[in-house]
């Protein structure tokens, strides 16, 4: 059952890649190692993956808001105190983040044991690295 899944989830993978972007591409990929890992029950992952998705799109907001205002700060122009502004307005988006991740891991744990939990971190972290180990590895071969 388990391999059926897995070659199901596979094909579906393969013809969705074809007509993806690549951050769409990594996104497919991340929820496939994500799923594989967990071995989540349909149930599971039903309620799971709404919480995951939600989750990662208000901490994605949270954070591109913050990447964009620093991006856009002229730092040569920049008043002592805009510079505390900005700074304050950093230290906010950062408890709006903790506040969110505490809420993540609460309404995880209503629908997941605590040992997937850990597995799902544990996982994300070996994706990052091996999306990393496959930039380096391809940028590294585009230079030679």
């Amino acid at each position: 059952m388990k391999i059926r899944y897995i070659i199901l989830l596979f094909t579906l993978f393969t013809v969705n890649v074809f007509a993806q972007t690549k951050d769409e591409k990594i996104e497919t990929l991340k929820i496939a190692y994500i799923t594989e890992k967990l071995n989540l029950s349909k149930t599971e992952a039903q309620n799971f993956w709404q919480i995951y998705n939600s989750f990662e799109e208000k901490n994605d907001a949270i954070r591109d808001e913050m990447r964009a205002r620093r991006k856009n700060t002229d730092l040569d122009a920049l008043s002592e105190a805009e510079a505390k502004k900005l700074l304050s307005d950093m230290m906010k988006s950062n408890d709006e983040r903790h506040q969110l991740f505490n809420k993540y891991m609460a309404d995880l744990k209503s629908v997941l044991p605590a040992k997937k939990i850990i597995i799902l971190k544990k996982t994300e972290e070996e994706f990052r690295r091996k999306m990393l180990e496959e930039y380096k590895k391809r940028h590294q071969n585009d230079k030679k």
